[in-house]
């Protein structure tokens, strides 16, 4: 059973890069793009979801996430982009019925 996930947001295609774990995507990424939370994502319009990542255990979430934040940039990039070699936002196919 997957219940919670760790995911990426950008700016844009190379933009700023935002590192969170959650155990609603779709309740929290709309939190994002609604501008909801005051903070670092609502301060740089960080709002695309660019990737993403299911896990069974809160704490295999949490463990990843924290490694996640102190990879390198340019290790993220090409973990998007490997998935998503376009940073189109995920979001909406994710909504889609």
């Amino acid at each position: 059973l997957v219940s919670y996930y760790v995911y990426i947001l950008s700016s844009g295609r190379h933009g700023t890069l935002y590192v969170g774990v959650t155990n609603s995507l779709e309740r929290r990424i709309a939190e994002h793009k609604a501008k909801q939370v005051a903070g670092f994502t609502k301060k740089y319009d960080v709002g695309r979801l660019v990737w993403w990542r299911a896990y069974g255990e809160v704490t295999e979430a949490i463990a990843f996430e924290k490694r996640l934040k102190r990879w390198r940039r340019d290790w993220k990039v090409n973990l998007i982009e490997g998935e998503n070699p376009d940073w189109g936002d995920l979001y909406p196919a994710m909504m889609a019925p």
